[in-house]
């Protein structure tokens, strides 16, 4: 009877934490993983910065863009960095193309606020910056908080030059005001989305007006003069400018333990630079190894830096051009029907918080290792890419024999809200993909919380799915 209740034990599906396996020595690998993540969020505030990091990293390890390569053979590692915003590397395999790839897809852009083409105006003798949010936010969050301005403007000459300020530790920061609770009598009743206006997210930029002359805005041409100054750009050049309204504060260690990681633009820069690392030490697969660093998820994946542009499938003809050309239609679609990828995007953890919106046997908690998520979706699977059976069993199997640690994850209880990933646009293509990333409590707030062992555990599990 002892015997056959130890053997019904061992059939339930359990999970714990994953600290609690994990050696000294793991412990310390874990630490310093995530010392060089914590840099790559501080040095990628936006897709044009991940774009650029990405870059230099693959070139360090030999990367070389496609254009400049004429003929592709087992083992050459190739890139595109397109538009300055989505980037694509490949690692060369053994196998014929035709019998597929393995992808990572995860996704650059994170919610900001976007400065409107006019945004300085003055009001009450403060100049400010109209802006216009991208992405999920809840306003109150942008509310009170110390903000940096990174971007790009291209000027008449044709020129285009980077802009941060905000960031650097001799910087001045922006912020947008809240009201103080003596005076928010009639804003405290409102419902929390209605709070705050999204026109109401204007950005203090400065306070000195222009001395000695009688000027309508003197604020606001002070720091236009400024702007010139110190930039070379005038107000028009706001018009054909990218200027993205970010937290100004770095990623930290939080926890008495430090065990987690609190940062901005985690979701989805975490499987980001856990992805990037793993195609980067992935050396001569059998299957040619993809890893996909794309644009503008938080908005539908539009554009043509997005999943749902040819940019990735143009890629792929270009490889294929140069291992057997001439270029076959027909090699192609074979080639993306016959891949197995992993959407390497962020699942929500269980907050013991708002334990209220989640149903707990089927959540993803912290530091439980990387997060399975067979469909995502809202309001009875609306936009999900379902993934089979077949594909869920190869990937878990494949994690568990590794000795990777991995849960289950759902986002959130059945009609309680819900939202997406770029799986359903890449399974189009006939491949199967699962998503797989990394729990976050606060997602999509300025501050959000990952668990350094769970950001670990999705390193390992990319670099296993790419090499086996």
């Amino acid at each position: 009877m002892h015997h056959n209740k130890h053997k019904a034990e061992e059939l339930e599906y359990k999970r714990s934490s994953v600290w609690l396996r994990m050696n000294t020595k793991e412990r310390k690998e874990i630490f310093s993983f995530n010392e060089g993540y914590k840099a790559f969020l501080d040095a990628a505030k936006t897709e044009r910065e991940a774009a650029f990091q990405i870059e230099q990293m693959a070139r360090e390890h030999h990367f070389i863009p496609i254009n400049d390569v004429d003929r592709l053979q087992p083992g050459s590692k190739v890139m595109l960095n397109y538009r300055n915003k989505a980037v694509m590397l490949a690692i060369i395999g053994k196998k014929p193309l035709e019998r597929g790839c393995k992808i990572l897809g995860s996704h650059t852009d994170a919610p900001r606020l976007d400065l409107k083409p006019l945004p300085l105006y003055e009001k009450e003798g403060l100049a400010l910056l109209k802006t216009h949010y991208y992405g999920g936010v809840k306003k109150y969050q942008w509310l009170g908080i110390p903000l940096a301005l990174h971007g790009v403007a291209c000027r008449k000459d044709g020129t285009c030059i980077p802009v941060v300020i905000g960031t650097g530790k001799e910087d001045p920061v922006f912020t947008i005001s809240d009201l103080l609770p003596h005076l928010a009598k009639d804003q405290m009743e409102k419902k929390m989305m209605d709070a705050v206006e999204g026109e109401g997210l204007n950005v203090i930029f400065g306070g000195i007006p222009l001395e000695g002359r009688q000027i309508k805005e003197p604020v606001k041409l002070a720091l236009l003069e400024r702007l010139n100054k110190d930039y070379g750009l005038a107000e028009e050049d706001f018009i054909s400018a990218e200027f993205e309204v970010v937290p100004a504060w770095g990623a930290r260690d939080v926890g008495l333990d430090s065990s987690m990681v609190g940062a901005y633009g985690q979701d989805d820069r975490v499987c980001v630079y856990t992805s990037l690392r793993a195609i980067l030490e992935t050396e001569a697969p059998d299957y040619t190894g993809v890893a996909l660093f794309l644009d503008k998820e938080e908005i539908g994946s539009t554009g043509n830096t997005g999943m749902k542009a040819r940019v990735f499938e143009n890629f792929m003809a270009e490889i294929i051009e140069r291992l057997a050309p001439p270029y076959g239609e027909l090699t192609l679609r074979r080639c993306l029907a016959n891949s197995r990828a992993l959407s390497a995007d962020v699942m929500a953890a269980l907050d013991p918080n708002y334990p209220e919106v989640m149903e707990r046997l089927n959540s993803s908690k912290m530091g439980h290792g990387v997060v399975l998520t067979k469909y995502t979706g809202s309001r009875g699977k609306v936009n999900t890419n379902d993934a089979h059976a077949e594909f869920v069993a190869y990937v878990k199997n494949l994690l568990t024999e590794n000795n990777i640690p991995w849960q289950t994850g759902e986002l959130g209880k059945v009609d309680q809200g819900g939202g997406g990933t770029i799986a359903h646009m890449m399974a189009a293509y006939g491949m199967d993909v699962l998503d797989c990333g990394v729990p976050v409590i606060g997602m999509h707030s300025p501050f959000e919380v990952v668990s350094k062992v769970d950001v670990y555990a999705s390193y390992l599990a990319y670099k296993v799915f790419l090499e086996q």
